[in-house]
């Protein structure tokens, strides 16, 4: 199993939407749901092409915590199943 955290989900935010709208990250615009929802789009592609299956999950809650902790409260965001699409088996 992997664990991905985004650590700087706010700054990528801040780059695809500019000045004007970085008083909205927070308010309108959650950073860290948008960026996983990118994130986990171009990992469904390059399982694809690797011909990997796999479920990839957005969860609102789990925080990493030292170097050996992770406490868990969590909330579904997002469920993804990846399978392989028909002509893209190797």
């Amino acid at each position: 199993m992997l664990i991905i955290e985004v650590t700087n989900s706010r700054e990528v935010m801040r780059k695809r939407i500019g000045r004007l709208g970085e008083r909205l990250i927070g308010k309108v615009v959650d950073a860290e749901a948008e960026v996983e929802k990118v994130l986990m789009q171009e990992m469904e592609t390059a399982f694809q092409e690797f011909g990997i299956e796999a479920r990839i999950v957005s969860v609102q809650g789990p925080k990493l915590k030292d170097d050996d902790h992770l406490e868990l409260p969590l909330q579904v965001r997002e469920d993804r199943e990846v399978q392989l699409r028909e002509g893209l088996e190797k």
